[in-house]
C-alpha cells in the first residue's frame, strides 16, 4: 500500500485562510447581487409585477454571470446594469410634498428667542384606536432655563433586539415635551425595516404631548414601553434640548431621508448626545437598540442601586398607561411608581 504524501505546514497554515477568502469572495458577490435587486424592487415603479420581474431578472442574471458564465465582457454588463441601478437611485430625493400619512403630515418648527421656546405644531390627538383619532395640533412655549431632566423610552412592537426609541425633555413649570424620532409614511403604507434602506420613506421628528405618543404605544398599539430616567445634568439635559430644537427646524427646511442603519431613531439620539459630550464609541446595541436599556444601565445613565432586570420590571408602564387612559396627568401617572432619579 502506497502511503499518502505528507502535507507541509504552509498546507495547513493557509487552508483557513482560502477558506476565509472564499468565504469573502461569496459574501461580496451575494451583496452585488442582493442590493440592486432589492433597490429594484423597492423602486417607485406603480405596477408591483413590474418591479418583481425586473428584480429576479437582475438577480437571475447576476447570479448567471458571477457563477456560470464568468466571462469578463459579462461582468462589465453586470457592472454598468448595476452603475445604472445605482446613478437611478441616487437621483431620489427626499419630499416634503407627499400624501403623507395623518399621523406625521405636519413637520413641527421652532422659534427660538433666547431662553424662550415656542414649538408649533406639536402633536396632541384624541385616540380611539391606533387608526382612528381626532387630529388636533397645538403650540407649545416652554423656556430652556426650566427643563430639569430628560427621560428614555423604549418601545417593543415585537419581541427581539429591535425597538423604538425616544425621549421626554421634563420642564418644572411645564408638561414633558416627547420627541420622537420616526420614518413618514404615505397614506396606505406603513413602516417596514428592509424598505427603510432603499429610500422609502422620509425622516419626521414628531414632537408631541405623551398622551399622544406613549398613550398610542401602550394603549392602542399594545406595546411593551419601558421608561427610564436619565442620570444626566440638567446642563446636558439643555444642551441636548437645544440640539434637537436645531435639528427640527433643519428637518422642515431641507427633508432627508429615514434609514435603518444611518439614521434611525437611535443612532440620531447617540449623535446628538455625542454633540453635547455623551458617548464616543460605536456599540452593536445602536443598531440592535431593543437593549440600549442595558447599554444605558452599563454606562452608569440609569438607575444602578438596583438590578438591571428588578429596574427594568419596574419601568413597564403599561398597567399605569391603561389606567391613566387620557387623563391630563398622563405623564405623573405613568411615573408614579418608577424608581427615584438620582440627584
Amino acid at each position: 500500500m502506497e502511503s499518502q504524501p505528507q502535507r507541509s505546514p504552509s498546507f495547513w497554515l493557509f487552508k483557513p485562510l482560502r477558506w476565509l477568502l472564499a468565504a469573502l469572495v461569496f459574501l461580496c458577490r451575494v451583496v452585488l447581487i442582493a442590493w440592486p435587486t432589492l433597490a429594484i424592487y423597492y423602486a417607485t415603479f406603480p405596477w408591483f409585477w413590474v418591479r418583481l420581474l425586473l428584480a429576479l431578472t437582475f438577480m437571475v442574471f447576476s447570479i448567471w454571470v458571477f457563477w456560470f458564465a464568468r466571462k469578463p465582457r459579462m461582468y462589465f454588463v453586470y457592472a454598468a446594469l448595476a452603475l445604472l441601478v445605482l446613478v437611478w437611485f441616487l437621483s431620489l430625493k427626499p419630499s416634503h410634498d407627499r400624501n403623507w400619512r395623518p399621523d406625521v403630515a405636519v413637520m413641527p418648527r421652532v422659534t427660538i428667542d433666547g431662553d424662550h421656546v415656542r414649538i408649533t405644531d406639536v402633536r396632541n390627538f384624541d385616540y380611539r384606536s391606533s387608526s382612528d383619532f381626532t387630529i388636533r395640533y397645538e403650540n407649545r412655549e416652554v423656556l430652556v432655563s426650566h427643563l430639569t431632566s430628560i427621560d428614555f423610552f423604549v418601545s417593543y412592537w415585537m419581541p427581539g433586539p429591535v425597538a423604538h426609541t425616544f425621549v421626554s425633555f421634563n420642564f418644572d413649570n411645564a408638561p414633558p415635551l416627547c420627541i420622537s424620532i420616526e420614518a413618514r409614511p404615505e397614506v396606505g403604507k406603513s413602516f417596514s425595516p428592509v424598505p427603510s434602506m432603499f429610500r422609502k420613506f422620509d425622516l419626521i421628528y414628531v414632537v408631541a404631548d405623551e398622551r399622544d405618543v406613549v398613550g398610542l404605544r401602550t394603549n392602542f398599539r399594545h406595546e411593551d414601553v419601558f421608561l427610564y430616567k436619565l442620570n444626566v445634568s440638567s446642563e446636558s439635559a439643555r444642551a441636548l434640548f437645544l440640539v434637537y430644537l436645531d435639528r427640527i427646524n433643519q428637518l422642515a427646511d431641507r427633508p432627508e431621508f429615514y434609514n435603518l442603519l444611518t439614521s434611525n431613531c437611535t443612532l440620531n439620539i447617540i449623535r446628538y448626545a455625542r454633540a453635547v459630550g455623551k458617548p464616543t464609541r460605536f456599540d452593536i446595541r445602536y443598531l440592535l437598540n431593543g437593549l440600549m436599556d442595558r447599554y444605558l444601565y452599563s454606562r452608569g445613565y440609569l438607575d444602578t442601586d438596583l438590578p438591571f432586570d428588578e429596574l427594568r420590571r419596574r419601568s413597564l408602564i403599561n398597567s399605569a398607561a391603561l389606567a391613566a387612559g387620557n387623563s391630563p396627568d398622563f405623564s405623573q401617572l405613568i411615573r408614579a411608581n418608577l424608581p427615584a432619579r438620582h440627584q
